[in-house]
C-alpha cells in the first residue's frame, strides 16, 4: 500500500519548514492528499523522495536539457531586457522607475531602438472593413476571447504589417500593429491617441486611474523569454511577419500558464469567503490545489512589478490587502504580476477580461522587440532534442 506522510513529516523529509511545504504546493511541486481528517492533508511519500531527489539532482545531460528550457540556463543572446539582482531593466533602464513617467509609446520606441514619432504618426492605421464586420458578429463574447481572431482579421488589411527594408516603415508598421491590437481589444478604429489614454475613455476611468493604466504597460512590456516572446522569436526567426509573430505570441499567452494565469486569479478570489480569507486559502492547499498569482522564480524577494503596481492599489482594496498577506504567511511568496493586474481590475472596476488585455497590449511591445532583434540576427531558431525513446 502507498505510504503516506503527515504535513510534518513530510517537511522534515524535505528539510524545509511547514510554511515551504505549503510554497511548494502553492507552486505545483508537491501535491497535497486529503486526509480523513478534513483539517489536515497528507503527502505520498513516494512524490515527496522524489522532490527530495530533484532538489538535490546532479547535472546529467537530460536533466541540464530540462532545465535549460525551465527557467533554466539562457538559450540565447539578447539586449532586450534584463532582469537580474531582483530588478527589471528595458535595455539597461529600469523599468519601475520607467514606468513612472514614460508612457507604453516611449517605451516601445526604447525597446524597438526606434524614434518615436515615427513608430506612432499622428495618423493611425486606416479603418479595416472586415475587422469591422467581424466586430458585428462576435457581439457582446469576452474581449479577451476574441482579442485573437479579431487582431488576425484586422493586422491582415494593414499593408504595412511584414517586414520592410525601409526603417521609417517599419518603425511605422510595427507602432501600427499596437495600434490595431489596442482596436481590437476594444472594438474600435485605429485611434493615435496615446494608447493608455485610449483604454482609459474606453472603460471610463478617471485622468488619475488612467495614469495607473499607464504604468500597468509599461512594466507588462517585456520579460525577456517567457514563452509567448520565445514563441514570437521563433515565428520571426523563420522569416514570416510581425503580424504573424504576434499572433503566435498572442496563441501562446492565452494559456493558463501564461497570461491567462489572470483568469486563476479571478477564480479563485471570487470563490474567497469574505470573511475568513486566510481560511479559505489554507483550506485550497490543503486541498492540493495550488494558489495561482503567487512565486515567481526569477524574483525571489518578490516580483518588482507587482510591488510597483500594488503599492498603489491596496490600501483601497482591503481584500487584495487580506488575500496578500494570508498567502503571504501561508506559503511564503509574494504577488506576482498575474495577481496586481487583477487587483487593479477589481480596483478600478474595469469589465471582466481587461487584466488580461493590459497584460497582451502591454507584452505586444516586447514581442515586437524580440521579434526585431531575432530577425537581425539571421539565426533560425532549431534547438535539439535528447532522444529518451526506445532506440532503434
Amino acid at each position: 500500500m502507498a505510504e503516506y506522510l503527515t504535513a510534518e513529516q513530510a517537511a522534515r523529509r524535505l528539510g524545509v519548514s511547514r510554511q515551504t511545504l505549503y510554497a511548494y504546493v502553492s507552486r505545483g511541486l508537491l501535491r497535497a492528499v486529503p486526509a480523513p481528517d478534513p483539517r489536515q492533508s497528507r503527502y505520498l511519500a513516494e512524490a515527496v523522495e522524489q522532490l527530495a531527489t530533484t532538489r538535490r539532482r546532479g547535472r546529467k545531460p537530460k536533466e541540464i536539457a530540462r532545465a535549460t528550457l525551465d527557467w533554466g540556463m539562457p538559450v540565447l543572446e539578447s539586449a532586450v531586457t534584463l532582469i537580474e539582482n531582483g530588478r527589471l531593466s528595458y535595455r539597461g533602464h529600469d523599468a519601475v522607475e520607467l514606468s513612472q513617467t514614460r508612457n507604453l509609446e516611449d517605451v516601445a520606441a526604447l525597446l524597438w531602438q526606434m524614434e518615436k514619432e515615427t513608430a506612432f504618426p499622428h495618423a493611425a492605421p486606416g479603418n479595416l472593413k472586415a475587422y469591422a464586420s467581424l466586430c458585428s458578429q462576435v457581439g457582446m463574447a469576452p474581449a479577451s476571447d476574441t482579442l485573437l481572431p479579431l487582431f488576425a482579421v484586422a493586422a491582415s488589411e494593414d499593408p504595412t504589417s511584414a517586414w520592410r527594408r525601409d526603417p521609417k516603415m517599419l518603425a511605422q508598421g510595427s507602432g501600427d500593429l499596437v495600434r490595431i491590437l489596442t482596436a481590437t481589444a476594444l472594438r474600435q478604429a485605429p485611434r493615435s491617441v496615446a494608447i493608455h489614454q485610449q483604454l482609459a475613455e474606453s472603460w471610463r476611468v478617471s485622468p488619475q486611474d488612467a495614469d495607473l493604466i499607464r504604468r500597468a504597460l509599461v512594466l507588462c512590456a517585456d520579460h525577456e523569454l517567457n514563452a509567448s516572446s520565445f514563441t514570437a522569436r521563433c515565428v520571426a526567426s523563420t522569416g514570416a511577419s510581425l503580424k504573424a509573430a504576434i499572433i503566435a505570441a498572442l496563441a501562446a499567452l492565452s494559456g493558463i500558464k501564461h497570461g491567462a494565469m489572470t483568469a486563476r486569479v479571478e477564480q479563485v478570489w471570487d470563490g474567497l469567503d469574505p470573511d475568513d480569507v486566510k481560511g479559505s486559502l489554507q483550506r485550497r492547499l490543503e486541498a492540493g490545489e495550488t494558489i495561482p498569482g503567487f512565486g515567481h522564480p526569477l524574483y525571489p524577494d518578490g516580483d518588482v512589478r507587482a510591488k510597483a503596481l500594488l503599492e498603489q492599489v491596496l490600501p483601497d482594496l482591503p481584500q487584495a490587502a487580506q488575500f496578500v498577506a494570508a498567502v503571504r504567511e501561508l506559503t511564503g511568496t509574494e504577488p506576482s504580476i498575474d495577481f496586481a493586474l487583477v487587483a487593479l481590475r477589481r480596483h478600478l472596476h474595469l469589465p471582466s477580461g481587461t487584466a488580461f488585455l493590459l497584460f497582451a497590449i502591454g507584452r505586444s511591445v516586447g514581442w515586437i522587440a524580440h521579434a526585431l532583434e531575432q530577425r537581425a540576427s539571421g539565426q533560425l531558431i532549431r534547438p535539439r532534442a535528447i532522444y529518451t525513446g526506445e532506440r532503434p
